[in-house]
């Protein structure tokens, strides 16, 4: 899943946080109906990063909001969601997404739910990034989730078919490595910094998420995985969720990108916006890398130290998940146990 790419090299660009609109398709009266809705939201984005493009100069790279193309269940069971959201990985969507790529020439990051044909009944969560060419660099699979199914749920049988290297990749690209974080992973620096292991310069971070002024514990994640792993995070959020009941501004607004120093260089408001761009620097960042002091903390990093205590330790258990035979309810009550495990042993 991690790819080379042999594009001319660039050491600064500019990318942008697109922020946009969710249409979601929960109260769609079909399958079908929902699958025009999916259709639309892409030409929409479409005709946004077009746009965007002929105003932002030197842009090479679009990151999107958390599942913009459908919103999130709200409840479905798994098959229903598969059938009225789920994305084929060479079905027509991420084709009319790959021709985004092409007709703009750039760099396109795509969160969206999406099937497996190893999976059947299931769906993943997954950021997608399409290159200039159309051609899928990176598909990393979210790994942590409250109320739907992830690798790890399936571990075994996911690591049989795809590898250890399908868990964390990483795209090596001529606009530098790139690497995925979804939605509430920011919160868990253990994903971010497997990826700055291999390597990852920009964290690309699609989510959907209550915008504050304040310092919410998403905003502090981002800022913290910037500087302690010495990358950029391009975040885009949506600009309200519509068509779930919900009050659609909930989560609307305060996309941005951070520096490797952990330094916001953009910032949008609410509504939709292109406001959130900003340039990236590898250069500078790749020099920061390389100089030996106190902030430059990922080369300070002794992982001998730790690794005991993560591989003597389980906490919220892999396996658990059998296709056809899982219900929504099933995550709740496992990290029940879970708590009720960890409080016996006297750990919380």
């Amino acid at each position: 899943m991690s790819q080379d790419l042999a594009g001319e090299p660039v050491t600064a660009f500019r990318a942008v946080a697109l922020q946009s609109a969710c249409h979601a398709v929960n109260r769609a009266e079909s399958p079908g109906a929902s699958r025009d809705l999916i259709r639309a939201a892409i030409d929409r984005v479409h005709d946004q990063i077009s746009a965007t493009q002929r105003f932002v100069g030197g842009l090479k790279l679009v990151v999107l909001p958390e599942y913009l193309l459908t919103g999130h269940p709200i409840g479905e069971p798994l098959p229903e969601w598969c059938e009225r959201a789920a994305l084929a990985p060479d079905g027509e969507e991420y084709a009319r997404l790959a021709d985004i790529s092409r007709d703009t020439g750039l760099f396109v990051c795509v969160n969206a739910y999406e099937l497996d044909e190893h999976f059947p009944g299931l769906y993943f969560q997954a950021s997608v990034v399409l290159d200039p060419r159309g051609e899928t660099v990176l598909r990393y699979r979210r790994l942590n989730s409250m109320f739907a199914v992830t690798p790890h749920d399936v571990l075994d049988r996911y690591l049989s078919i795809y590898g250890d290297d399908a868990l964390f990749p990483v795209a090596r690209t001529e606009i530098g490595n790139l690497a995925a974080i979804a939605s509430e992973e920011i919160l868990f620096p253990e994903v971010a910094r497997c990826l700055a292991m291999r390597g990852a310069e920009v964290f690309l971070h699609g989510s959907s998420e209550v915008c504050s002024a304040l310092l919410s514990p998403k905003n502090v994640a981002k800022l913290a995985r910037a500087a302690e792993n010495g990358a950029y995070v391009v975040s885009a959020n949506t600009s309200g969720v519509y068509g779930m009941g919900l009050p659609a501004e909930s989560a609307d607004g305060g996309s941005q990108i951070v520096d490797y120093r952990g330094t916001v260089l953009a910032k949008a408001g609410q509504g939709e916006s292109m406001a959130a761009n900003a340039e990236i620097d590898l250069a500078a960042l790749r020099r920061a890398r390389r100089a030996p002091e106190m902030m430059n903390l990922l080369p300070r990093q002794r992982f001998e130290l730790y690794a005991p205590s993560y591989a003597g330790t389980s906490f919220y258990p892999p396996n658990t998940v059998r296709a056809g035979e899982t219900t929504r309810a099933h995550f709740a009550t496992t990290q029940r146990a879970v708590i009720d495990r960890l409080a016996a042993d006297g750990l919380i």
